[in-house]
């Protein structure tokens, strides 16, 4: 994928989280311009098939890991991942994150429940104070009257709005479903995180917290600021 080395910040979070890739193991692989880089990373690392088995949390990915030579398979219930490495859209001190932002957000939290650990690799401008600050909440809605979840959602948040493609038609996700993107209002985010699952017509929301267990944000010097739990 041209491009995605462009950015000095990420190329520097990207080795950084190469080095935390062993062959043999089982991984799973997020979404996004952070995990693709990272993808074509451990390709050039081992020069072939890698060794390593991955489970994928969107097509974009897969397409990607399967022409690295990363063996893929499956959630069945029983497998353990060893390391998870995700991007994200916004990151706080907690390493709480808002993602969804490639529409992926629901995969991504079923991978990341399978692992042992999670680590989210991301540039240094995503690191906030406080999640919402820079990015809406993604929410994934069933399709069948949407309308109605989006307003039951405005009983919670300021303001929902559908997600749409460049042509103006809405984006499905993998898994056949709306996004409404929502700003995140002052207050106990654990809270709207739970009220917002709650809600009818609400699949699964973009707050990922106590998920994440190191954060590897990195700067435009190459640098690389690390977080962990």
């Amino acid at each position: 994928m041209t491009g995605i080395f462009d950015d000095p910040a990420r190329a520097a979070a990207v080795a950084a989280a190469r080095t935390r890739v062993e062959a043999g193991m089982t991984i799973g692989l997020g979404s996004g311009r952070a995990v693709f880089a990272l993808v074509e990373a451990l390709a050039s690392k081992w020069r072939g098939p890698s060794g390593l088995r991955a489970v994928t949390a969107s097509s974009a990915t897969e397409a990607r890991a399967r022409e690295a030579g990363i063996e893929m398979v499956e959630l069945d219930g029983e497998l353990v991942l060893d390391l998870v490495i995700d991007g994200a859209d916004e990151v706080d001190r907690r390493l709480g994150l808002i993602k969804g932002g490639g529409s992926a957000l629901l995969r991504e939290k079923l991978v990341m429940a399978a692992a042992r650990r999670v680590l989210i690799v991301a540039e240094a401008t995503k690191f906030v104070e406080r999640l919402g600050t820079l990015h809406p909440l993604p929410v994934e809605v069933v399709r069948f009257a949407w309308p109605s979840t989006r307003k039951r959602l405005l009983e919670l948040v300021p303001a929902a709005v559908l997600r749409v493609a460049a042509d103006g038609a809405p984006v499905v996700t993998d898994e056949g479903h709306h996004l409404i993107d929502c700003a995140v209002p002052n207050g106990d985010l654990a809270a709207l995180g739970t009220a917002v699952k709650a809600t009818l017509g609400v699949v699964e929301h973009g707050l990922f917290l106590g998920m994440a267990d190191e954060v590897l944000l990195g700067r435009t010097d190459g640098s690389v600021r690390v977080l962990r739990r």
